[in-house]
């Protein structure tokens, strides 16, 4: 049975079913997890769950996959683990990111594994993260934004099961983790806008608009969320995925402005941009939040839409410039401090040129 397949992940039941049908997002004629806009998915997979979608994806498109590795550090951990008021980070590609917020550090949707899919020959990764799980140092706190295979990943959470970390989640995702082997006591499960408090830092569950599920046939039986996380000196939020909708606006108003915003911008399509912002979309959320800094994330690493690989950090730099938007875009493993003299380069554009050359060539060894 596909149930029993021990990535596909549990559903929740007992005390956190109850306490999942008790949510104000929660349909319980639907016994699933609706957005605001109720309608929104299933017009969704009515419009993009067809055969030109499906030839496009297994036919259509160049450049989805780099053709070289992506420039990657080895990040310095000591470095990283120095003591310091600015808050520090280190991005893994797609919405995987490391911080150091005064001394706690915080994992945000782990993947480390070779694929984002129940299979291992799907959805693999561009190439191997700057770190192993074995290298990262001890990490205090795991938050999940919602329970799809590139944002909750069963082989980067067994590997905590040991440890003391403890894990931040959306609504009935902790039962995945129970069934992966964590202990409950070490899972805090959060509605939107409820707030946990603890160790001088708040985790704050805010609204996406997304949908849930990993096998197919029970969606959206967990919710997804977007996040705040501050301390007394910072201020960040990550918008986990999500189309654009009003939430964005209300978030910024209720706790912003951020010091940094890690949003999505990437494997987005005009045929569910429902749930993944197009780049327009991404900038006027930037603004909505009151962010002082744009760190994209959810492109660079698994090749999930029909763009190109680079497509997004060139749309929303794009963007950037016509709109003013300060952007952070260290390489892969790059150990940075939110300072306010904060420099990072445009790293990719050279693989882009060296990626238009060799097509160009070979489209004359063709002619």
């Amino acid at each position: 049975m596909l149930s029993s397949c021990g990535t596909f992940g549990t559903r929740p039941k007992g005390a956190m079913l109850e306490q999942i049908q008790k949510s104000p997002q929660y349909n319980s004629e639907k016994k699933s997890f609706i957005n605001r806009r109720h309608k929104v998915i299933a017009e969704m997979k009515k419009d993009s769950m067809n055969w030109g979608t499906m030839k496009e994806w297994l036919f259509g498109g160049v450049n989805r996959v780099p053709k070289m590795e992506l420039p990657q550090v080895k990040p310095d951990i000591a470095e990283f683990l120095t003591p310091s008021k600015e808050l520090k980070v280190i991005w893994f590609g797609h919405s995987t990111f490391l911080l150091n917020m005064s001394g706690k550090i915080i994992l945000v949707d782990p993947v480390f594994s070779g694929s984002a899919a129940p299979f291992s020959f799907m959805v693999k990764r561009f190439q191997k993260p700057a770190l192993s799980l074995e290298e990262l140092p001890a990490i205090d706190y795991i938050v999940i934004s919602h329970d799809h295979y590139d944002h909750l990943d069963m082989e980067s959470i067994q590997f905590f099961k040991d440890k003391k970390t403890k894990f931040v989640t959306p609504l009935g995702v902790g039962s995945h983790l129970v069934g992966w082997g964590i202990e409950r006591e070490r899972i805090s499960e959060l509605d939107w806008w409820d707030k946990l408090e603890v160790e001088g830092v708040s985790f704050i569950a805010t609204p996406s608009q997304h949908f849930s599920g990993r096998d197919g046939f029970h969606d959206n039986e967990t919710l997804w969320a977007s996040w705040v996380i501050q301390n007394s000196e910072h201020n960040i939020y990550f918008s986990g995925d999500s189309g654009y909708d009003e939430h964005f606006k209300k978030i910024g108003e209720k706790y912003g402005p951020f010091d940094l915003a890690f949003i999505e911008n990437g494997q987005y399509n005009l045929k569910w941009r429902a749930v993944h912002m197009m780049p327009e979309e991404a900038a006027q959320a930037y603004f909505d939040l009151g962010a002082k800094k744009f760190f994209p994330v959810h492109w660079g690493m698994f090749e999930l839409s029909f763009h190109t690989w680079f497509d997004p950090i060139v749309e929303i730099s794009e963007q950037a410039k016509k709109r003013g938007i300060e952007l952070v875009t260290p390489r892969l493993g790059e150990v940075i401090s939110l300072s306010e003299d904060l420099k990072t380069t445009s790293w990719w554009e050279p693989l882009i040129e060296k990626g238009v050359t060799q097509l160009a060539k070979l489209d004359e060894v063709k002619d």
